[in-house]
């Protein structure tokens, strides 16, 4: 952990200035765009100088994947809407916090799994690892859009705007971008649960083991379908729409970094 603390703390200070320049009016668009380049690039060293020794299973590998893979989605979806940028105040700290997390459980029981010579042909073990962090990279942003367009639409009602409030994208913008992320994490994670399927006929002749991360990962497949159901035939949207979106990323989560956390650093 001492050996990597200097890079944990880089990949870290990569994500303030795409989190700070949103507070600067003066700031332009396209000091915006170069900052969340930053936000991806440092994180996403980070993960690549650690995949050269194959994939490591500890908590705090799989929350910098989960970063980086985060900002990358998050940059590749200011590139399609305009808008999205004004939610960096809320991800780009959060992603920060997360990087403290990482730094700090560092060490923890971080075995590193080969990506060649495995049970299951490496080819369907990538995909399957690809496939799960893109999903959790589009969901996290899906639910940040979704908090923004909560905290949106508190402010209006209550007729008190915040300074926060008045950096983040209007609640339409918002529930549309969240919408739209949480279709795409929904097809991503449908591909992500048949290859975990394959995987796992692969290794054991079992297509389907109901341990805690599947249950969970079925559970954040059925909110997001339910919900996105919910929207299109019955008009769930707002606040109601945010706390179901925010319940698939919890799911996810638990599913996700979470069964590591529980079982490498609290057991």
């Amino acid at each position: 952990m001492v050996n990597t603390l200097g890079f944990h703390l880089a990949a870290v200070l990569f994500l303030v200035p795409a989190a700070v320049l949103p507070l600067w009016r003066a700031a332009k668009p396209v000091w915006q765009a170069a900052a969340t380049v930053l936000a991806a690039m440092g994180p996403t060293f980070w993960v690549t100088w650690q995949l050269t020794e194959g994939w490591h299973t500890g908590v705090s590998a799989t929350l910098w994947v989960a970063i980086a893979t985060s900002a990358l989605l998050f940059f590749l979806v200011t590139m399609v809407s305009r808008h999205a940028w004004r939610l960096a105040p809320l991800l780009m700290p959060y992603l920060g916090l997360l990087g403290v997390v990482a730094g700090v459980t560092a060490g923890a029981d971080d075995a590193v799994l080969p990506l060649r010579g495995q049970a299951p042909p490496a080819a369907w073990l990538v995909f399957h690892i690809v496939v799960s962090v893109i999903t959790y990279g589009l969901l996290t942003i899906a639910a940040v859009a979704a908090l923004g367009a909560f905290l949106q639409e508190r402010a209006l009602k209550r007729k008190q705007p915040t300074r926060l409030t008045r950096l983040l994208p209007s609640v339409t913008e918002s529930e549309r971008l969240s919408v739209a992320l949480l279709a795409w994490s929904e097809a991503v994670l449908g591909l992500g649960l048949l290859s975990g399927m394959a995987v796992q006929t692969f290794v054991s002749g079992t297509l389907l083991v109901l341990d805690h991360k599947t249950l969970l990962s079925l559970l954040a497949f059925a909110v997001i379908g339910g919900l996105l159901a919910a929207h299109r035939w019955a008009g769930v949207r707002g606040r109601a729409a945010a706390r179901y979106v925010l319940l698939a990323y919890l799911l996810l989560t638990l599913a996700f970094p979470g069964v590591k956390f529980i079982s490498t650093v609290l057991a």
